[in-house]
């Protein structure tokens, strides 16, 4: 049957997510829960996309008509994939999302439906916005592991990794919010520390702020926070800050322990300029690690004064499980956040 080709500047195609629009028509995906959603008639759907490769296997993932498939990328260029070749003749609804962080990006450089097909107009984004700041956890890094719930993780190459059972992901959905991840497997707040790009190590307080932000993935470019205005922004940095030397447990208020805390209220303080109207919470995960990480997120929250910036922790925070978030945790983890979010007092919330 023959195709036709859908450009990727098309308005009738509903992007999500902080995603490098520098070309229209070659939009790049960078961050986990990126997306584009279409709706369409016909009975074939394939995608155009180059896939640029920097570490483990990279997976794309796909909604179509409520179920959910994953496809292995090569670095093949210009790359036809088909997603569905079999449907119904009759309306479909396709979300293709960014599974993984800047382990690689992702080109978008066209779309295919049947030659009778028609795109149709989505519905229309929901009205609230959610923005994270975090590590692996919210990336949701590891998070189809589901047979290592409470365990080390399995080994692996990427395969288990699924944004969409994020925690964070979860929450926006639950609150029927739009979202921007802005989460990297391994980074922590300072340069220097964490695992996030080994050669150079890469805090968050270097890469909050760009588009693309990874060395290997081209040039380094800033993003325009005009562009999405969060209601409410989740910051969820603070275990991965352990990793050459965990000082915040062996001594909290030694030199480093210090410098970490201003350091978190000063880019806690450059979110808020970006943001001024935002609710900013300020939480880390289950995830093991020690509790001076979140007595020190708690000290610097007193120290702000500020009534839209606020500490939570969730029932089992830091001392539940060693490994990844799987997606059952991931649930739990978000009905939680749901609910402190929902307690926020609705003139402090705005939406």
């Amino acid at each position: 049957m023959s195709e036709k080709r859908i450009e990727m500047d098309n308005e009738l195609l509903q992007y999500s997510g902080r995603i490098d629009f520098t070309n229209k028509k070659e939009p790049i995906m960078i961050y986990p829960c990126s997306s584009v959603t279409l709706k369409f008639t016909g009975t074939t759907l394939k995608i155009i996309l180059r896939n640029k490769n920097i570490y483990w296997d990279n997976y794309l993932g796909y909604i179509i008509d409520g179920k959910q498939e994953k496809v292995l990328l090569t670095n093949e260029q210009d790359k036809i994939i088909t997603l569905a070749d079999n449907l119904k003749e009759e309306e479909h609804l396709a979300i293709i999302f960014k599974r993984m962080d800047s382990c690689h990006a992702i080109s978008l450089l066209g779309i295919c439906i049947n030659e009778n097909g028609r795109l149709l107009q989505c519905d229309d984004k929901p009205n609230r916005k959610i923005e994270f700041y975090g590590d692996s956890v919210s990336a949701g890094e590891v998070s189809e592991a589901v047979e290592y719930v409470g365990k080390p993780d399995p080994s692996h190459k990427g395969e288990y990794s699924n944004s969409w059972y994020s925690y964070a992901w979860l929450t926006a959905r639950k609150l029927n919010a739009q979202i921007h991840n802005v989460s990297q497997g391994g980074i922590a707040l300072l340069n220097g520390t964490g695992w996030f790009y080994e050669n150079n190590y890469t805090g968050i307080e270097s890469t909050y702020d760009k588009m693309s932000y990874h060395p290997e993935l081209g040039e380094i470019t800033n993003w325009n926070f005009a562009e999405y205005v969060p209601h409410v922004i989740i910051i969820a940095i603070g275990q991965n800050d352990s990793h050459p030397v965990d000082y915040m447990k062996e001594e909290y208020n030694g030199e480093q322990g210090h410098y970490w805390r201003e350091s978190y209220e000063n880019f806690v303080r450059n979110i808020r300029v970006k943001n001024p109207n935002s609710v900013i919470i300020l939480t880390t995960t289950i995830l093991q690690h020690h509790v001076n990480w979140d007595n020190s997120i708690e000290e610097v929250c007193n120290k702000l004064k500020d009534r839209k910036i606020m500490h939570f922790l969730y029932s089992e925070n830091g001392c539940k499980t060693p490994g990844h978030i799987r997606i059952s945790e991931a649930e739990q983890m978000s009905d939680e956040l749901v609910g402190f979010i929902n307690s926020i007092n609705k003139e402090l919330l705005l939406w």
